[in-house]
């Protein structure tokens, strides 16, 4: 039985709980950042023979040489053959709508020209190259191959560069098979702190990228955070979490089960529903204890519903979208009457499932927009991944002739406000004709 607490909005020390819930620390502790110092530091210095010593310690196999750790393109197609049709049939379906959502965010160059001729815009451009970092060990996710590789290709990006761990040297047929559909460009067997700092600064035969996605353990998340500057990176993730907004009137099953689904990513994770029903709450609670027994994760779900969970009674749904706005969610269900016109409401959600029959699961598989969304409350001001991650944008400025001598004066003055002497000449120089 999941003992998850239960929360009144009306209560003396209500923020307070709420806020202590909510608190989640994802500083790396002395000890893991000393070991990822190390390893990049390692992996700086001696390259490829480093990376392969990791492999050998971490992963528990021993690569003949650098080349054993290339996983050809050939193997990825092969896996896609071997699969059964089922799964197959999925990763197809999923891919072609992600990429379907994709093109949709692709950002376009622009520019306008003004009454003198000068013309100024924007230029967007693709990254050149982009490793994505793919979990492995005790659970594979060939969602997250799809769900980063497939927008990267939408932006164009030269070459992706997939790296994915391999316990005792074993592959994940099905993340292999994900990779081939999304069109990755090559695959090495490495994972890891030292596959980040691989990516981040290069080695024989792991070339440097211009920035790394994809999730990891605290070492990976560790690495990424140190290596940022050296390359972009594309968030630092915390635990998955999922807030509901319920208004009483949908199957208490069905919301046990949403609340399930987050928490039985990890003990970390955090489920968290909202109802100014006080008797729906208490059916919800029933269906937790009587379909908790029937999960293969009951005690990954159990430990994060008591750590981290709670059923709050709010006062009335406006409430409910003003404490939503504050936790700002990675994940929110809007299970109520006409979820379209609720959502106005909410300015903070990595991503908002509108409706009693549109489940969390949906969007971390295939309904098309991404997987990759903040967390812990970062989306208060940051996005979900999106093909815009793998596009940078350039100014374009074109003065003529009479535009430069009109932005000329005001430069020259500006600069020589700020002392920068030489700046106010440059322009002053293009005042009067050569």
């Amino acid at each position: 039985m999941a003992e998850i607490r239960k929360l009144n909005s009306a209560g003396t020390d209500f923020r307070g709980q709420l806020q202590a819930l909510l608190s989640w620390e994802s500083v790396s502790d002395k000890a893991v950042n000393e070991t990822v110092n190390a390893i990049i530091h390692d992996i700086r210095t001696r390259g490829d023979d480093a990376l392969i010593e990791f492999t050998a310690r971490f992963d528990r196999w021993q690569p003949a040489d650098a080349a054993a750790l290339s996983i050809p393109l050939v193997r990825l197609e092969q896996a896609w053959n071997a699969i059964p049709d089922s799964q197959r049939d999925a990763l197809r379906h999923a891919s072609e709508r992600v990429r379907a959502y994709a093109e949709h965010q692709k950002l376009e160059s622009w520019s306008y020209t003004e009454a003198d001729g000068t013309l100024l815009g924007q230029q967007v451009t693709p990254l050149d190259r982009v490793g994505l970092y793919v979990p492995g060990g005790k659970a594979a996710y060939p969602s997250s191959v799809i769900m980063n590789a497939v927008p990267a290709k939408v932006a164009g990006v030269g070459e992706l560069i997939m790296v994915v761990p391999t316990p005792g040297g074993e592959l994940n047929e099905l993340v292999l098979a994900a990779a081939h559909v999304s069109g990755v460009d090559r695959v090495f067997a490495v994972g890891g702190a030292q596959a980040v700092a691989a990516l981040a600064y290069g080695t024989g035969s792991i070339p440097a990228v211009d920035k790394i996605v994809g999730p990891g353990n605290i070492y990976v998340a560790t690495a990424k955070r140190r290596v940022f500057g050296q390359v972009g990176i594309d968030m630092l993730a915390g635990p998955s979490e999922i807030l509901v907004i319920c208004d009483g009137r949908t199957n208490p099953d069905w919301i046990a089960m949403d609340l399930f689904s987050q928490a039985e990513h990890d003990e970390d994770a955090q489920s968290i529903l909202l109802c100014p029903d006080a008797g729906f709450l208490e059916q919800v609670e029933a269906a937790i204890d009587r379909l908790l027994p029937t999960m293969e994760r009951r005690e990954i779900i159990a430990t994060a519903l008591g750590a981290r969970g709670a059923l709050v009674l709010c006062r009335d749904l406006d409430e409910a979208a003003e404490l939503a706005n504050f936790i700002a969610p990675e994940h929110l269900e809007l299970s109520l009457d006409e979820p379209q016109e609720y959502a106005k409401k909410i300015r903070h959600a990595g991503a908002i499932f509108m409706g009693r029959h549109t489940s969390e699961p949906l969007g971390d598989y295939c309904a098309g927009p991404n997987h990759v969304l903040p967390t812990s409350r970062t989306a208060r001001f940051s996005s979900p991944l999106g093909v815009y991650d793998f596009q940078k944008r350039t100014s374009l400025i074109l003065a003529s002739v009479e535009g430069s001598r009109t932005l000329g004066r005001t430069a020259s003055i500006l600069a020589r406000g700020e002392g920068l002497t030489a700046h106010a000449r440059s322009a002053e120089y293009r005042l009067t004709p050569e």
